[in-house]
């Protein structure tokens, strides 16, 4: 008997149907086609020991099973719960009348149990697009799938739910999700909050600048001048996603697994990864490329602390994203977009010693140190990076004094009246929101200089040797900046 099962593959943060299809006939023989890989071909242990432990059984004939389409890869061991269906149904040793109607995924563990999947968000939106009436899953990922409307969505712990499910008509509790209520959180308290960071005003206002027009940013100053806790603090002052950026940023975190038994990601990512990382680990890649930390990072904020210790070469990989807003990983039979609109915030000390720019430290780097040192970070890379801020110690008076500076729920207010008026001018353009993402022609249209401010950037371009993509920063910057005193 030929029954057909339907499944997803993940490829990037787009999923594409899978029919999975069981015959079973007279002979002696278990064939898995379709090329999978091998934690699929190890799937028939799994679903014969959990089978058994569950009264049922594979038979004892000729099972031949294809995964269609034939010519793509699948991979993982989300399928397990589709295969035992289809080899259920197709022995008749369920009745399975209903099972075109829905979508299937689930990994099994050996007593039944359902363990989560990773791609559960792209995979509902895929299986609403293409009209299934309903997505059975683990119940780890229900919150996450329910995301979707006009989806039923069934989340199941063990193996016999499904199989009363269809075979006696059991009913399963659908999950709901109330995504205005997922999706509001308290933003009056955030876990690290700029009121704690003692002086350092014209800091906190080169990063108020940054937050409204997403640039990125280098911080440099001495040890414990502040710069890491500046950065995570940075976060706290940025807009709140829309629904659209949470959508966007839930599917990336779906297809790694970080999103099970959550609904809706509402807060901006802030992703800080070590020094040692490599650069498939950072932009993506593998066998079977999955998003990296700048992907991860998307509609938030990537913070690479000392970043003269990381590898040049892994800094080098960045350039392309940070100029395309996207990642493009190709093999020689697919090739996997990931979107990475990132704010970069980096931290470095301006020595190998630390205190370089520091008058009352002695200079412990020699001219050699300091030019190998400086050296791991490429000049193209520096020029992609809008603002350079240079953090100096705060001294003890400001440390010791009790008052507290401004908070981050006062600066962020600001920031979202900055991201009004740029959301208006850039209303009429599709992939442009804020000052940073603006290209040449949008520079040249809203970024106009009088005589005398053309002249102090000439000057200042020509002493200190800046380049093209510098100057089109620098107007990036300063059209934000003009706009905020004008407001004030």
């Amino acid at each position: 008997m030929l029954i057909k099962v339907y499944g997803s593959a993940v490829f990037g943060v787009e999923a594409q149907t899978i029919i999975v299809e069981v015959n079973v006939d007279q002979g002696v023989g278990y064939y898995l086609v379709g090329l999978p890989d091998n934690a699929i071909k190890e799937s028939n242990y799994r679903i014969a020991a959990a089978l058994q432990n569950n009264g049922y059984r594979i038979p004892g004939k000729k099972i031949t099973i294809n995964m269609a389409p034939a010519d793509l890869r699948k991979e993982g061991s989300a399928y397990d719960l589709t295969l035992a269906l289809g080899i259920l149904a197709a022995s008749n040793q369920i009745l399975a009348n209903t099972i075109k109607d829905y979508l299937i995924m689930g990994e099994l563990s050996l007593d039944g149990g359902v363990n989560p999947i990773k791609g559960a968000l792209p995979i509902a939106i895929k299986a609403k697009e293409e009209g299934f009436k309903g997505f059975i899953l683990p119940s780890a990922n229900a919150k996450e799938a329910a995301v979707v409307d006009g989806l039923d969505i069934y989340g199941v712990e063990h193996i016999q739910e499904v199989i009363d499910f269809f075979d006696l008509g059991k009913s399963l509790p659908k999950t709901s999700l109330d995504l205005q209520s997922e999706f509001e959180r308290s933003l009056d308290f955030p876990e690290f909050d700029f009121a704690d960071v003692k002086g350092q005003e014209s800091i906190k206002r080169c990063m108020e600048i940054a937050a409204a027009g997403g640039h990125n940013i280098i911080l440099i100053g001495p040890p414990g001048a502040g710069k890491t806790m500046l950065a995570k603090r940075l976060p706290s002052i940025l807009p709140p996603m829309t629904v659209e950026e949470a959508l966007e940023t839930t599917k990336i975190h779906s297809v790694v697994g970080k999103v099970q038994h959550m609904g809706l990601m509402s807060e901006r990512p802030f992703r800080s990864p070590h020094h040692t990382i490599s650069s498939a680990a950072l932009v993506g890649g593998g066998s079977y490329p999955q998003p990296g930390e700048i992907s991860l990072s998307h509609n938030g904020v990537l913070f690479l602390d000392e970043l003269p210790e990381f590898e040049r070469r892994v800094l080098e990989v960045m350039r392309q994203p940070m100029e395309d807003r996207e990642v493009t990983i190709a093999r020689a039979k697919f090739t996997v977009t990931y979107p990475s609109s990132f704010m970069l915030v980096a931290s470095m000390n301006p020595s190998p010693g630390g205190y370089f720019n520091d008058p009352d430290a002695p200079l412990s780097s020699s001219p050699l140190e300091m030019q190998r040192y400086l050296g791991k970070i490429s000049g193209p890379l520096l020029d992609r990076i809008d603002i350079h801020i240079e953090v100096a110690p705060v001294p003890f008076e400001k440390l010791s004094e009790d008052r507290k500076g401004e908070g981050s729920v006062s600066i962020r207010k600001r920031v979202v009246v900055a991201r009004d008026i740029q959301t208006i001018r850039f209303r009429d353009l599709d992939h442009v929101h804020y000052n940073a993402q603006m290209g040449t022609k949008h520079i040249r249209e809203h970024c106009k200089l009088d005589g005398d401010t053309k002249q102090l950037l000439k000057n200042a371009m020509e002493q200190l040797h800046l380049s093209a993509r510098a100057y089109d920063r620098i107007l990036k910057i300063t059209k934000f900046d003009c706009k905020q005193i004008f407001l004030n």
